[in-house]
């Protein structure tokens, strides 16, 4: 019954555009239909094609990208890199449905629907009429372009105030009074709490002393008492934990709490994986990438230094997650007994003159101590060719403590304008991580004249209209500029966490494109699997490839290269539209605010 119902939604999609649906209805072989599909949807790309439907000009934009992305689905090499072809299971579902065709989810009968509209130019994007100044000139087009900018800012402002900021001072009353509960707890004083030294020595790594801190769900609970029994990397530390709402009402907390408190479906497929000697769990295939051991590179001129593999604090959706390790002993370093192997990292940087840059990460290297981070500093300071460097770490938002006069002076003293720069990239994820704390670490490189960037990674969890937006906002006032937006990797065990493709090209598109220049300076990427990074705001770097059954599309990127050396492309399949909607409408969204989301490829 169930089938037949999806048979008649699907019959009715396809009638949205008559033509189309002559030709799938028809008993022509399905290759001849290919043909055909191919030839008109080419003739419907053709500006003459529209010339009389009076479309909007932004409206026939949108409805050639959709005849285009058919016509791209169409094509046999597409079905062979995706190792699924559309056409036919559209095919055998409205002429011979097989046993062996999985039914269509609701997933793909909405993509199939909006993709459809599109290509008749009925997306109904855009349900106002145009702006009134576009029938004037002059000071009266400026006078009403000028309120029309108003209302749009207004509805900004409301947006992004949906979201608790750390600096805001209800926030600063409540962080300061966990961190009061806190030392209660410890039985310490600001002394101790503001040593970065007690926090390493203090970070919380069981659910028991956990749920003394704070209020665990029965579910938060369990998965962190999984994630020790199967040797999961876990762990938080005590300032980290003071910005979480002791009370669990799943609100201003609810980004911090899914950085760093495991799903259990994230420690069952950590554990499976790990456990599988079939499978890597090297996503991004850096072994691939590796010349020499605590070396990664990708392009030209730089490469990535890990002098330590383990963190003050771990995060749940980590691109390393597979290789940190949650104990900060000296083990955990890339340097092993003696320093052979970061000895050798940091003689191989010295050979390789074509070097002119290092990003020292891991892990997070502000975990090491002063003077051996210095002896790293200096050796690289020697070198003529490393022109920059960059230092990762995520202690300006987990461990502001870390960021002493000491380790200052011990970093910035390297920093020289004209002939070398120290610049710090941090990660801030979320407006509660903006304290007072943490900007006081961020000045303090500032001072010396050291830009601080932020490189953000687009969860499930920071994704809702306006969110990101608001944190770029407030990083520039606190003196950190955005750098980079990352979509979440593709890795199944942190399925929870990932976003389509389309939410962040939408967020960009509608959302950062309100706000002044300086405050979304960043680029959106997809970090290509052994390739490095894809500029997502650019189409030309991409193609969908596919629908499956199951709402997904399937993207084919293309290699940073391509217009120098004859490279691999990459396939991934994405997160459904349709599920993150529904997730979405589940935790109070309106999917009105989202309903531009399908037409973003």
């Amino acid at each position: 019954m169930k089938n037949k119902k999806l048979l008649t939604q699907l019959r009715k999609i396809i009638a949205l555009d008559t033509q189309i649906e002559e030709i799938l209805l028809s008993e022509r072989p399905l290759e001849e239909k290919r043909l055909l599909l191919r030839s008109y949807l080419a003739d419907l790309l053709l500006p003459e094609h529209d010339r009389g439907r009076n479309l909007a000009p932004l409206e026939w934009i949108t409805c050639q990208d959709a005849r285009w992305v058919f016509r791209n689905i169409l094509n046999p090499r597409n079905e062979e890199l995706a190792g699924f072809s559309m056409l036919a299971y559209i095919n055998n579902l409205l002429h011979a449905p097989s046993a062996s065709d999985p039914p269509p989810k609701a997933d793909f009968l909405a993509e199939l629907t909006h993709l459809f509209r599109g290509i008749q130019g009925q997306a109904k994007i855009y349900t106002e009429k145009p702006p009134a100044f576009l029938q004037h000139t002059g000071r009266t087009a400026a006078r009403l372009r000028s309120a029309d900018l108003s209302r749009m800012a207004r509805k900004v402002h409301v947006d992004t105030r949906r979201y608790a900021c750390g600096m805001d001072a209800d926030l600063v009353r409540r962080h300061s009074g966990n961190k009061q509960r806190l030392l209660k707890v410890f039985g310490i004083t600001d002394l101790e709490w503001n040593d970065w030294r007690w926090h390493t020595a203090n970070i919380i790594r069981s659910a028991s002393r956990l749920s003394e801190l704070i209020t665990l769900s029965d579910e938060e609970f369990s998965a962190i008492e999984e994630a020790q029994k199967k040797r999961v990397p876990f762990g938080i530390t005590p300032y980290y934990v003071s910005l979480m709402d002791a009370d669990n009402t799943a609100t201003w907390d609810r980004a911090i709490r899914a950085q760093v408190l495991p799903p259990g479906q994230y420690v069952e497929r950590m554990a499976a994986l790990r456990d599988d000697p079939g499978c890597s769990q090297d996503f991004m295939a850096e072994s691939d990438t590796s010349p020499i051991d605590g070396i990664t590179r990708r392009y030209p001129q730089i490469v990535i230094l890990k002098p330590t593999l383990t963190c003050p604090q771990i995060c749940v959706y980590c691109q390393r997650n597979w290789q940190i390790q949650d104990n900060p002993a000296e083990s955990a370093a890339a340097g092993g007994p003696g320093g052979r192997k970061l000895e050798q990292a940091l003689d191989w940087i010295a050979k390789t003159k074509e070097i002119s840059e290092v990003l020292i990460t891991g892990g997070d290297p502000l975990l090491l101590s002063d003077e051996r981070l210095e002896m790293i500093l200096a050796r690289l300071a020697q070198m003529e060719h490393v022109l920059r460097i960059r230092i990762g770490t995520r202690t300006l938002v987990t461990l502001p403590q870390r960021i002493t006069e000491s380790l200052v002076r011990t970093i910035t003293r390297f920093h020289q304008p004209g002939r070398r720069e120290i610049v710090m990239v941090t990660h801030f994820e979320h407006l509660a991580e903006i304290t007072p704390e943490a900007m006081q670490a961020v000045q303090r490189f500032r001072l010396f004249g050291v830009s601080v960037y932020n490189q953000l990674v687009f969860t499930y969890y920071n994704s809702r209209r306006f969110e990101t937006a608001a944190l770029r906002q407030q990083l520039r006032l606190i003196g950190v500029t955005p750098y980079y937006t990352f979509n979440t990797k593709g890795k199944e065990e942190t399925d929870l966490y990932r976003v389509p493709i389309a939410r962040l090209l939408q967020e960009q598109q509608e959302e950062a494109r309100l706000f002044p220049g300086m405050v979304r300076t960043d680029e959106i990427v997809f970090n290509v699997p052994r390739l490095g990074k894809n500029y997502l705001r650019a189409g030309q770097n991409r193609d969908v490839v596919t629908i499956l059954p199951d709402g997904r599309r399937v993207y084919e990127f293309h290699p940073w290269e391509k217009q120098l050396a004859l490279m691999d492309t990459y396939v991934y399949t994405d997160v459904s539209i349709y599920s993150y909607l529904r997730r979405l409408k589940a935790d109070g969204e309106q999917l009105r605010d989202y309903s531009t989301i399908w037409y973003y490829y």
